[in-house]
């Protein structure tokens, strides 16, 4: 009798295809990088490389597709986050030493060894993104949309590796879950304050005589001889924590 639970990795692969697409359309479209880490990106795809011997040498025919998309794709948004600036050499000295640990455990130990060191593979691979988003202050740049995917991807993994009584599918499950939650938690902390600090800058009726003029150079306005006086009328963040304040000319009554 066909089990339906061997046919999650089918489910994982329909998560797992198009998992980095959001990102890397959200990069391409704002250029904002704030809150991706380039080490997660590369962790992604050199891990997942490896998830694709691992399946193979398992067996797991339909667990192939899910690990070639997120190969690419991972690989792609890493090149691009490089291309902006954000790969570093400490991070890719360490990454370099993941990279040869994951070929020696396969070498020496084979099937198993490589198994074993993949248990903790999505924790190395999650942890510099976790990090990153906490520790930038408007982690802006973050695709929702991939997290959700992620959260889909890996929670099929998770049922599948309990079905199979596989511990490194369990392990990776359990990590990916918890990852994919924490991360969309901060994403949507992030969104909370983007609209608390829209609300905070509206102009409230009545009190425009209130706020606090400006000054600007009538460069800004083409040929005239006097200076214009402008006044805010809303603000929002962008980036790491950049304020983009919206100003009007103040008119004579």
């Amino acid at each position: 009798m066909i089990d339906a639970l061997d046919y999650t990795p089918i489910a994982a692969t329909a998560f797992a295809v198009p998992q980095f697409l959001p990102q890397i359309r959200k990069l391409r479209t704002t250029g904002d990088t704030a809150g991706v880490s380039w080490s997660w990106a590369t962790l992604t795809s050199l891990n997942n490389a490896a998830w694709l011997a691992y399946f193979a040498l398992q067996h797991y025919w339909t667990a192939l597709v899910p690990s070639s998309s997120a190969t690419f794709l991972a690989g792609t948004l890493a090149i691009l986050l490089s291309l902006r600036g954000q790969a570093r050499m400490r991070p890719s000295i360490l990454i370099s030493t993941w990279a040869v640990m994951l070929a020696t455990a396969y070498l020496v130990l084979g099937r198993t060894g490589l198994g074993a060191l993949l248990t903790a593979a999505f924790t190395v691979q999650v942890a510099p993104s976790i990090w990153t988003a906490c520790r930038t202050a408007c982690p802006t740049g973050i695709s929702a949309g991939t997290w959700l995917l992620i959260l889909g991807e890996l929670s099929c993994w998770l049922t599948f590796g309990l079905n199979e009584s596989d511990p490194r599918l369990v392990a990776l499950g359990l990590t990916g879950v918890t990852a994919s939650v924490l991360m969309l938690a901060r994403i949507r902390r992030t969104s909370r304050r983007e609209q608390s600090a829209k609300s905070s800058g509206d102009v409230p009726r009545g009190s425009e005589g209130r706020q606090p003029a400006m000054a600007v150079d009538q460069h800004l306005f083409g040929e005239t001889s006097d200076w214009e006086l402008m006044r805010p009328v809303g603000t929002r963040t962008i980036g790491n924590g950049l304020l983009f304040v919206t100003y009007e000319r103040v008119r004579d009554a």
